[in-house]
């Protein structure tokens, strides 16, 4: 059984009177390890596909199953529940709060899951070790670099043992170095931890590090295929 499998998956927003079709029937399976990258042109869909295979949108029709459960048709809470344990998210801004240390930001999702302080503690400096970043889990975001800060937001995707992470244009914000060093991160996470990754990116050095590359053009899948490395 696949870890995540979509059926002839559309998705449109009312605009001006009529419906936007931004998905027009993504059918495809990810197994459970693999590390995907989705690629496309602005406006392509990838983001809104990357939006409902996180559990943050849901589909117009079509079919959503995760680890087994349907999906589709969730409630807010439940979708919420499945994202709490089961995925976990690192984005392009890197979505820290300011005025909290790194390791009370990697504590957080720990705390909408009501784990006991000392459990909440103890594993987020497990996952800050993790990343690289044990000498900084004191500090605060702007005392960190662009890639300090996204080592932290990759520490809060893991500190659940989510199995899944999602990586949305995760090194948009840095430069050539610091990307190089977030997707050799995410490629441990892959091949040593077991995470599976699916990552999105218009960058093709980027989409590289995968060993699947999925190509959205016009809300249609155009192009599946093996990264061959």
């Amino acid at each position: 059984m696949a870890l995540i499998e979509l059926k002839d998956i559309h998705k449109s927003y009312p605009l001006d009177g009529f419906d936007l079709e931004i998905l027009k029937g993504i059918t495809l399976k990810i197994e459970k390890g693999e590390f995907v990258a989705i690629m496309g042109p602005s406006g392509s869909g990838k983001s809104t596909l990357m939006n409902i295979l996180g559990c943050l949108d849901t589909p117009s029709s079509g079919s959503y199953m995760l680890d087994g459960q349907a999906v589709q048709n969730l409630s807010a809470d439940e979708l919420a529940e499945i994202r709490n344990q089961k995925i976990g998210f690192v984005f392009q801004g890197f979505n820290l709060l300011s005025r909290t240390t790194a390791l009370e930001n990697v504590e957080l999702p720990m705390v909408y899951s009501n784990t006991p302080s000392k459990l909440r503690q103890e594993r987020a400096q497990k996952a800050l070790t993790a990343v690289g970043l044990s000498e900084r889990m004191h500090h605060m975001p702007n005392q960190l670099s662009g890639g300090q800060q996204q080592r932290v937001a990759i520490a809060r995707a893991i500190v659940n043992e989510a199995p899944i992470i999602f990586a949305d244009e995760p090194t948009g914000n840095l430069d050539t170095k610091m990307s190089v060093e977030i997707m050799q991160l995410f490629t441990e996470l892959n091949e040593k931890m077991g995470r599976t990754i699916i990552l999105v990116t218009h960058e093709e050095d980027i989409a590289r590090y995968a060993k699947r590359i999925i190509k959205i053009v016009d809300g249609e899948i155009n192009s599946d295929q093996r990264n061959k490395k």
